[in-house]
């Protein structure tokens, strides 16, 4: 599956429990030697009431990660898909989160940001997380400097640039990516503003590397960008994949993504690459 080129190999636990070793995840992912993908989610049964199915997690390094936007459109379709509903609700490490589809487009309410620096989480107390003291370069001109940071699932840091094509994201994501202000590493955004509305971004996902498009930093973004004052609470993020719409809601501060899902098929993951795991 897929959304706006994020893409995903989608693993269904709920007949029977599939155990996968980080090896094997990296394997599955691996564009070479695997499938390839960006990152590989497991569908499990949830006992929660209200719950329709959840959602595990894995970067293409084999780590477990606690949120994904695109993923999560993309699964709120599948599930709709097999339940007839135009509502889901997907439970993660990060909570529980509800979507709402109509046809191939899923608005995904994907919960509150967090801002405190222990939150996010930051190696040291920052008291404004809207520009943090870390720089790129040279004290006295720097290539990048200032990133805003916010928790949405996932850790994410926004540095705000003129040009976006003028740095070497390959380069720099990781670095940044591992950078000790970040305990639980970082997602690494390039964010150029376009107009009161309108954002572009080009996107390091922790893990997974240069990407055409990841939900949880277009609405890290967008709301980055109204706490500065740089745009409004409801914009639209080009990424390279294509844009996403991200509200921001004044009335309860939920984040709401809208976009597209896809499935790009269906078939076997080779034997070799899962082992003896599946159950």
């Amino acid at each position: 599956m897929n959304g706006l080129g994020n893409d995903f190999v989608v693993l269904d636990a709920r007949p029977a429990p599939i155990a996968l070793t980080r090896r094997q995840v990296a394997d599955i992912s691996d564009r070479a030697r695997g499938v390839g993908c960006d990152q590989l989610i497991v569908l499990e049964p949830d006992s929660v009431p209200g719950v329709d199915v959840f959602m595990r997690i894995y970067n293409a390094e084999g780590g477990e990660v606690d949120a994904c936007g695109n993923a999560t459109r993309c699964v709120a379709g599948l599930v709709a898909g097999e339940t007839g509903r135009d509502t889901v609700t997907i439970r993660t490490n990060a909570g529980i989160l509800s979507a709402r589809i109509a046809g191939d487009l899923v608005t995904a309410d994907m919960g509150v940001p967090r801002f405190a620096w222990d939150q996010i989480p930051l190696a040291e107390p920052f008291a404004d997380t809207t520009g943090i003291e870390l720089q790129v370069g040279p004290i006295d001109a720097p290539v990048l400097h200032t990133p805003s940071v916010v928790n949405v699932g996932n850790p994410h840091a926004i540095f705000w640039v003129g040009d976006l094509g003028a740095h070497d994201l390959g380069r720099l994501g990781p670095l940044l990516e591992n950078h000790p202000i970040f305990p639980e590493r970082a997602n690494i955004t390039l964010a150029r503003v376009l107009g009161p509305d309108r954002i572009a971004v080009r996107v390091w996902e922790r893990g997974a590397g240069l990407t055409l498009a990841c939900g949880t930093a277009a609405c890290a973004t967008a709301v980055a960008a109204a706490r500065k004052g740089l745009t409004g609470r409801r914009v639209t993020v080009e990424l390279p994949g294509g844009p996403l719409e991200i509200e921001w809601r004044a009335a309860d501060d939920h984040i709401l993504m809208t976009g597209p899902w896809a499935r790009d098929g269906a078939g076997l993951v080779p034997a070799h690459l899962l082992g003896d795991s599946a159950a």
